[in-house]
């Protein structure tokens, strides 16, 4: 019992070194007042929070939920259908189908939406053949729009919801589908009955790797999304980046931290009551 305590010692410096400590630096932050040339004025305030209420910060985290809620549905139901194609392959399609799901991981996220952006830019291979093509188009409209930041967001993420579900399938008794098949039920009633009751773990637990980024993503809007879509992450970088209010900035992501903690608090204490039963 000692030579394990003695073990998990380091991981707790690390913790209260690099996850505990810059979080207490960021609550304290944001109860500070913004300095007049955009420094921090340490008079506490509660005004950041009075601020980080508005109805103009509700309205963007709404916006930003929306997002993120759709990110994941439209992940999950991609996702069970690439895990259910890759996991019934053959052994060496198997190989490939993962390698070929690990390999964005390999490039760094900035330049995979980057490449993505100069796809549909201005010169891009896309706005090239529409033009061949003859059909009109606005070139503005195709580069920055939120159909595009939804793309984004669901091809960053997708892998994040495949891969839990991909190992479900693996473990997974495919003869329950043939005994189904045998007594006459529908591919629906399959998906329904059999398959998703097996996947309730896995899907929550992708549901949940690709919820959370989401609903703080600021990269992807920036650069898909221009000055059009404006998320919760965006406003908060915002804050730091342009209005250098630091103080504010820190108040949004304080709330940011607690709505999602209590949503990992509400999925594990379900997930134990099940667990339990």
């Amino acid at each position: 019992m000692r030579s394990r305590q003695s073990l998990s010692f380091p991981a707790l410096i690390w913790f209260a070194a690099f996850v505990l400590l810059p979080l207490l630096i960021v609550l304290a932050v944001s109860f500070a007042t913004r300095g007049t040339y955009g420094g921090l004025e340490w008079t506490l305030t509660f005004e950041n929070y009075v601020h980080a209420f508005s109805w103009t910060s509700f309205a963007i985290f709404l916006e930003s939920l929306k997002l993120a809620l759709l990110t994941s549905v439209t992940c999950a139901v991609l996702g069970v259908l690439m895990a259910w194609a890759m996991s019934t392959a053959s052994l060496k399609q198997r190989q490939f189908y993962v390698a070929a799901l690990a390999l964005p991981f390999l490039t760094n996220v900035v330049i995979r939406i980057y490449a993505l952006r100069l796809f549909v830019g201005f010169d891009g291979p896309l706005q090239a053949v529409l033009k061949f093509t003859g059909i009109e188009f606005d070139p503005f409209m195709l580069t920055q729009n939120q159909f595009l930041v939804f793309y984004g967001m669901v091809t960053t993420y997708l892998p994040f919801m495949v891969l839990p579900l991909y190992g479900a399938f693996e473990k997974f008794d495919f003869a329950l589908v043939e005994a189904a098949q045998d007594l006459g039920a529908s591919a629906w009633t399959i998906l329904r009955t059999v398959i998703l009751p097996n996947l309730k773990k896995p899907l929550a637990s992708g549901f949940l790797l690709v919820f959370i980024p989401s609903l703080g993503e600021f990269l992807i809007p920036d650069l898909l999304g221009g000055a059009k879509t404006m998320l919760y992450g965006n406003l908060i970088t915002e804050q730091f980046l342009k209005a250098r209010n630091w103080a504010q900035g820190s108040a949004l992501a304080i709330l940011l931290i607690v709505m999602l903690l209590v949503i990992v608090f509400v999925f594990t204490r379900k997930k134990g009551a099940e667990h339990g039963s």
